[in-house]
Formats: C-alpha cells, sequence, structure tokens
C-alpha cells in the first residue's frame, strides 16, 4: 500500500515539474517530463509493484547519518544564498535578454539560412543538444517496446 502511493506521489510530482517546465516556457522539456516521468515511469513501477510477490513486508528503518542531518540544513542555506545572484524571472535586464536572445535574433538568418528563429536555435545552434535530447526518447522508446514485448514465464 505505502509503495503504491510513493508511485503515485512521484507521478504527481512529475506532472506538476512538467507544469512548471510548460509555465517556463520550455514546451519542449515539459512535453517529455509529461510523458516519460509521470506517465510511463509510473505505469512501469505501478506494473513492476503488481508483478512482483512481496518477500520482505516489514520496514526497517535506520537513524539518518548526523552528517547528513547537519549537511542538507548547510547545503540549502549554500543554495538559498547561491540564488540571489540569480537574474530575477522574467528581467528584461538579465544577461540572456541583453546579450543571447538580440544576438539569436539579430543573426540567425544571416547564420543559419533559416527564416525562423526557433528552428534555427534548435537545428544550428543547439543542433548536438537536440540530437541527444533525441537519441535519449529514442532508447526509452527503444526500452519500453523491449520491456512490453517480453513474454512472462
Amino acid at each position: 500500500k505505502d509503495l503504491i502511493s510513493a508511485v503515485l506521489i512521484l507521478g504527481s510530482y512529475s506532472f506538476l515539474l512538467a507544469l512548471v517546465w510548460a509555465w517556463l516556457g520550455a514546451v519542449d522539456v515539459a512535453f517529455v517530463e509529461a510523458v516519460v516521468g509521470s506517465g510511463l515511469a509510473t505505469i512501469f513501477f505501478l506494473l513492476t509493484l503488481f508483478g512482483t510477490a512481496p518477500k520482505d513486508t516489514h520496514l526497517r528503518r535506520s537513524a539518518p547519518p548526523r552528517l547528513a542531518l547537519l549537511g542538507l540544513p548547510v547545503l540549502g542555506l549554500l543554495l538559498l544564498y547561491a540564488a540571489e545572484d540569480l537574474p530575477r524571472f522574467n528581467d528584461p535586464a538579465s544577461p540572456a535578454s541583453v546579450h543571447v536572445s538580440p544576438d539569436y535574433l539579430r543573426n540567425s538568418l544571416e547564420d543559419t539560412e533559416t527564416p525562423n528563429v526557433v528552428t534555427a536555435v534548435l537545428m544550428d545552434y543547439r543542433a548536438f543538444d537536440t540530437l541527444i535530447e533525441t537519441a535519449v526518447i529514442f532508447t526509452a522508446g527503444v526500452a519500453c517496446v523491449l520491456l512490453l514485448g517480453r513474454k512472462r514465464e
């Protein structure tokens, strides 16, 4: 029972993360997170839970190490301190808005001979990143086909 709840919470968290990515404008990342994270991962975890027999139902918990109890709050404070140096959300004076975006808009047609700026960024400026994303999605699809196509003994 507890494991099923954990899987459903994980799927819900992944779906909320996909909504955050969509809200931030990263629709491609949001789509992959929704499909792989909240969809396929949740289904595979549930299939694994229902397809295996419970061997040990007694839950044993040990106390967390003292170093973790001390280190995690310190790490959290360091991350909060570092976050102050990040540009504000939707800040038109951020380095990406002042330097990177205008350069893409100004030079994309000349550099790439592609009239669509989005296509120029995805297929020319970030082609290697797009290739790796495509390879990851393809590998996940092949893994799904192989896992779902196996005969049960």
